[in-house]
């Protein structure tokens, strides 16, 4: 099973470049942030997707998420759903077969910090949740959060500075701790340089001088499957680079 997530950054102006990249990865199962679109914005070859069950959660030019999971993976078209906390457009899920699927685009906090803590908090609990049921989790997206200060490079960094602040950093390590394993980190645990969001300025993504804020997360069932995890930096204009994960379907 392949999964993608990637923060397009406003699907009108990727719209060629998805459309492009999707032929050529073909993920399962594709995860989608900052699509600054409603769903009569999406431009109409991607509002189909005609090889997934889709479902476009936007309210117009600001956040919004998409979830898409291959019909010829995935036989019966299922019931996406947002949870309680959603705010902005910002997650949405599906569950096939006891996994939760999901797409989330955690807020940054430069504008309003305590809502992102509080949406923080939210997802801590919504992952504790979702294994007391006893389902899996595949959680993806854009989290606006570097787990350690090696997830930013150190021309970026700065004491003090939102995405990496002890509070927050805390509650997301919270969230991990409910049985989820960062697939990326752990197939990659020595590299440095493993970042996933880069600025525009002084060629930052050509220089790989960025942060790591993308992540596949997965039940420690589902992680154990885990195969390949890349981040594609040469792929499209958005500031975040695709997020590819594989899994062993033996494993599964």
């Amino acid at each position: 099973m392949k999964i993608a997530t990637w923060n397009v950054n406003g699907i009108r102006a990727r719209e060629a470049q998805l459309l492009e990249w999707l032929a050529e990865e073909q993920p399962d199962v594709l995860c989608l942030q900052e699509i600054k679109a409603s769903l009569t914005q999406v431009p109409a070859t991607l509002a189909a997707l005609d090889d997934y069950w889709n479902l476009w959660h936007g309210g117009g030019g600001y956040s919004g998420v998409s979830l898409h999971l291959r019909r010829e993976r995935f036989g019966e078209e299922p019931t996406f759903e947002h949870p309680p906390f959603d705010m902005e457009t910002r997650m949405v899920q599906a569950e096939v077969d006891g996994i939760v699927f999901a797409s989330v685009y955690i807020p940054n906090g430069g504008k309003d910090y305590p809502a992102k803590l509080a949406f923080l908090r939210h997802m801590a609990d919504y992952v504790d949740q979702v294994h007391r049921s006893g389902q899996r989790l595949v959680l993806c997206g854009d989290m606006n959060i570097a787990r350690e200060n090696r997830d930013v490079h150190p021309s970026q960094f700065k004491e003090g500075m939102i995405g990496a602040r002890d509070d927050e950093r805390a509650i997301f390590e919270e969230m991990i701790a409910h049985d989820l394993v960062d697939i990326g980190r752990t197939l990659d645990p020595d590299n440095d340089r493993l970042f996933t969001w880069w600025p525009f300025w002084r060629a930052a993504r050509q220089r790989n001088l960025g942060w790591r804020l993308d992540y596949v997360f997965a039940s420690k069932e589902i992680a154990g499957a885990a195969r390949e995890s890349h981040v594609r930096r040469e792929v499209g204009t958005s500031d975040h680079g695709p997020v590819i994960v594989v899994l062993d379907d033996s494993a599964l």
